[in-house]
């Protein structure tokens, strides 16, 4: 993910530990669905972060990665260096072209009011072609939103690694946000460990809602819900088609 207003430490100076925290490997089956759900051949990325679904999307696809963090895109450019990486926010982006699709992973929690929501739909089907797909993808709806710990990290070959530990909570249920907490150990070479700690604001929005930007922005809407073998909430998947 990589967050809007771009002040995040951890799309910052910590996105050279993106691969430590969230492995590529990791995102095996669900770049293999939500590819499923892509069409055409030419497909924009909004928020692409370390390109990790890129980096399995990329077989079958050509893809340009837009994303507001100029480090994390230095991540995905080793890792994606074939594809094309454009630095900007999917509130406002018009890059004058259309793609057969439009995919927002993740990274479209951190739309946290109705006004954000709206805006990145518009700009979704700014770029879709007529007859063209817009993908989003957030963590949880309010429906299915849920209040809990997540921990994780991995170790690298040159002897750096990664423990961290994520608490979402909802201080307000009847406010469009919620707060995640996260806590890193990051161990340098040398072994060195240091600790960070900072909080992140996300989107908790209706599925009626979800569903209400991408008709304003001019889609025809439908849902589906996620096929996974993780043991968790399967996500809603937001799917706008552009008229023909």
């Amino acid at each position: 993910m990589s967050e809007p207003t771009g002040k995040l430490r951890f799309y910052g100076e910590l996105a050279e530990w993106w691969p430590l925290i969230s492995p590529v490997e990791d995102y095996v089956e669900e770049a293999a669905y939500f590819g499923g759900l892509l069409q055409g051949l030419e497909v924009l990325e909004l928020g692409s972060g370390g390109g990790h679904n890129a980096f399995y999307l990329k077989r079958e696809f050509a893809l340009t990665l837009v994303d507001l963090s100029e480090e994390m895109l230095d991540v995905s450019r080793a890792l994606n260096p074939e594809c094309e990486h454009l630095a900007g926010d999917m509130r406002t982006l018009r890059l004058g072209r259309e793609f057969d699709s439009v995919f927002v992973h993740d990274a479209v929690d951190y739309m946290t009011t109705l006004a954000d929501l709206h805006k990145l739909a518009e700009t979704a089907f700014t770029h879709c072609r007529p007859g063209g797909t817009a993908v989003l993808v957030p963590d949880a709806t309010r429906e299915t939103f849920e209040e809990g710990t997540e921990h994780g990290g991995c170790d690298a070959p040159d002897g750096r690694g990664v423990r961290y530990l994520e608490w979402t909570r909802d201080p307000d249920p009847e406010d469009s946000w919620a707060l995640t907490d996260y806590s890193f150990l990051l161990k340098d070479a040398q072994g060195v460990v240091r600790s960070v700690h900072e909080t992140h604001r996300i989107g908790v929005f209706s599925e009626a809602e979800w569903s209400a930007a991408l008709v304003g922005a001019g889609f025809e809407a439908r849902t589906v819900d996620e096929e996974t073998l993780d043991e968790r909430t399967p996500r809603t998947v937001f799917i706008g088609r552009r008229p023909r």
